[in-house]
């Protein structure tokens, strides 16, 4: 692999083989220590908070450094993150069976809470650094194809064969994952360590200790808050994952309990979504310049009830976990398209001095939202399983996505189609 592309896109496809694998490793692990929906919503809450926390400080920091050393950083912190959750849960091993209130494993379920808070604080500001240093890669004119390239590893590793191997890997142990992802972690940082370049943010050579970082923040702020379009994508893209991750809380207990299916089963559905984003990256670019951006766009945000009302439909067993992987495949399927048509906007149109901060400050919105996402869902998951009963219960978070999916296209529709062809 001698071109930097290449190897930042196999150092990705190694990162996201490992969030694959966490993908359902955290979420099946979380439910072996408790069947409380508001428990299990902290873990992955602990992994998106740092998201609300830290984009913005992560952005500043970005715009100060090389961003090729803030993402050998980040990969070294979750290499040992994942290394001591492996130990922790190899330590405790065997659990005994999940109370449905509370957790017979407090210490251990604490342990887990702190590295999946290190893992997602990592990731900001390695995902962040990520996005920033492609266009010191490639041309310009090639970002749509070279993110189209990026998104289909990154799908097929994170979504496909990530999730399949965890499933295999949780059968022979629950410790297994959370190693393979620490190695998986360490051969991406002896990629990054081969690329050559400057990949600072090229901010006129000021020192950096003599920038004002308040100042440079509120810049950065200001452009997105500036920008009608990169505005309203940021809060797009933020409602569309706070309803993704609210289903996510309850999908795993799903296919436990009403689908009566194990870890394979929900490895599957994740698979299915990468089948959908493999093919978008293969011909992305062929869409976007025959429809548009705008009706891409509006087709994506269309697609995005294609998942909860498969699942709210389905029954159980195998057929309906063929019904929800067909509805998955079609929401990821457009929802590469989407973030092809957002990314490579940002790309463009973010001068590259203020490219950190100002895609921390769109991602902050973006993915910001996704803790409370979570809390809200298990919330009312609880509450529900009191009124109505567990079964009902546990589909509030899809009947929540699906009012949130509604709502923005009412709102936004007009917006996608009028404004975004303008630039």
């Amino acid at each position: 692999m001698r071109s930097p592309l290449a190897r930042f896109i196999a150092a990705s496809g190694l990162t996201n083989l490992g969030d694959g694998i966490a993908l359902v490793a955290w979420a099946w692990l979380a439910t072996q220590l408790t069947r409380d929906p508001l428990l299990i919503a902290l873990v992955p809450v602990a992994l998106k908070a740092p998201w609300f926390v830290f984009s913005l400080p992560a952005g500043l920091l970005i715009d100060r450094m090389d961003r090729r050393r803030a993402i050998l950083a980040a990969d070294l912190i979750r290499v040992i993150a994942y290394a001591s959750a492996a130990i922790a849960v190899w330590m405790a091993l065997p659990f005994d069976p999940p109370p449905l209130r509370g957790t017979d494993q407090p210490v251990v379920f604490a342990l887990i809470a702190i590295c999946a808070i290190t893992v997602g604080a990592a990731e900001v500001l390695r995902d962040n650094a990520a996005q920033t240093i492609l266009p010191a890669l490639i041309p310009e004119e090639g970002l749509e194809r070279a993110n189209g390239r990026l998104w289909s590893v990154e799908m097929v590793m994170n979504l496909f064969v990530g999730t399949a191997l965890a499933g295999v890997l949780i059968g022979i142990s629950l410790a297994l994952p959370f190693a393979v992802n620490a190695a998986a972690m360490a051969l991406a940082v002896g990629l990054v360590l081969c690329l050559h370049g400057d990949f600072r943010a090229d901010v006129s050579g000021e020192p950096t200790q003599d920038r004002n970082w308040r100042l440079e923040l509120r810049e950065g702020i200001a452009f997105l808050l500036g920008q009608p379009i990169l505005r309203g994508l940021a809060l797009l893209t933020g409602f569309f994952n706070f309803a993704f991750e609210a289903m996510m809380v309850t999908l795993v207990l799903i296919v436990q309990e009403r689908l009566q299916l194990g870890p394979l089963a929900l490895s599957a559905i994740m698979a299915s979504g990468a089948v959908g984003g493999v093919a978008a990256g293969l011909v992305n670019d062929r869409i976007v310049t025959r429809l548009g951006r705008s009706r891409v766009l509006q087709a994506a945000m269309i697609s995005t009830f294609a998942f909860p009302l498969t699942v709210l439909l389905s029954g159980s067993g195998f057929d309906a976990l063929i019904l929800i992987c067909a509805g998955f495949l079609v929401s990821e399927f457009w929802g590469v398209l989407w973030n092809t048509v957002s990314v490579s906007y940002r790309q463009r149109h973010i001068p590259r001095r203020l490219l950190g901060r100002v895609n921390s400050a769109y991602r902050l919105f973006a993915i910001g939202m996704a803790p409370f996402a979570m809390l809200i869902a298990g919330l009312l998951t609880r509450g529900a399983g009191d009124l109505f009963g567990r079964e009902f219960a546990l589909t509030v978070p899809f009947w929540l996505a699906m009012a949130t999916f509604a709502t923005i296209t009412l709102i936004y529709w007009r917006f996608l189609g009028r404004s975004f062809e303008t630039r």
